[in-house]
């Protein structure tokens, strides 16, 4: 398990001034953008353990991890399951199939980000039903877009997106799609205009919602990370993953 042995960091001022920054965006954005306040997801990628329960008693429920193995080893650590019972766990990496089962076992499990195929929606959906002791509810997971087209993302294509969700939501009972969600293409220049991520991710949401009939707040849209993730609530985003604004700069191998 990963160690603090990096320099200290206040994480709880970290947490309370992206909090601020939230509730300050989220009056100043136009009105046009109604959607409701964003569930906040600290990234704690690479962070120790002491760091995620520092930032758990500063109120924190929601932690993001993007690997697996991390993920297995921070929700089963014995201070995690002492300090801090009622933490939410999302997986925001890349799930390969061999994995679903390690992964589903996992207490506190809340959410899978990053569905992009049938082939691993079927998956999860059958693992989760097997699942001991039996889920009371589906498991929520959010389909991932690939909004950049870049080789390295996972997700899949945007113009897929609308009937990936909907294979999910008729055809596999022990999930409950919640929404989409995309990493994006990091470093884009705003005063080149609005975050063409954001932009295209927006546009399959309208789609999704569309097709089935559904109020666009039915269904969620996570985008934006530390660098951008007002921008993406001034755009209407209802999840953010946040990591280093909360928990300060990620060291260096060497360090």
């Amino acid at each position: 398990m990963l160690r603090r042995t990096m320099a200290e960091f206040d994480i709880t001022a970290g947490l309370q001034h992206v909090l601020k920054r939230i509730e300050s965006v989220l009056q100043s954005r136009p009105q046009e953008i109604n959607t409701p306040k964003p569930l906040l997801v600290a990234v704690s990628k690479t962070k120790p353990v002491e760091c995620i329960i520092e930032a758990y008693n500063a109120g924190q429920r929601h932690f993001g991890e993007n690997y697996v193995q991390e993920l297995v080893e921070k929700s089963q650590h014995p201070d995690i399951l002492a300090q801090c019972p009622d933490i939410k766990w999302h997986l925001i990496g890349h799930l390969q199939s061999n994995k679903i089962n390690k992964v589903l076992k996992l207490p506190n499990l809340y959410m899978i980000q990053t569905v992009d195929s049938e082939k691993l929606a079927n998956g999860i959906d059958a693992a989760w039903a097997k699942r001991q002791p039996e889920p009371t509810e589906p498991l929520r997971v959010l389909v991932q877009v690939n909004t950049s087209g870049e080789d390295v993302k996972s997700g899949v294509d945007a113009s897929a997106a609308p009937s990936l969700y909907q294979y999910i939501s008729d055809n596999l009972k022990h999930l409950k799609p919640l929404g989409i969600m995309t990493i994006g293409a990091y470093g884009f220049d705003y005063s080149n205009g609005p975050n063409p991520d954001f932009v295209a991710l927006l546009q399959v949401q309208r789609e999704i919602c569309k097709a089935n009939s559904l109020p666009a707040d039915a269904v969620q849209v996570s985008m934006g990370m530390s660098n951008d993730y007002d921008r993406a609530i001034e755009m209407g985003s209802t999840i953010v993953r946040v990591g280093t604004a909360i928990f300060g700069h990620r060291p260096k191998a060497s360090e």
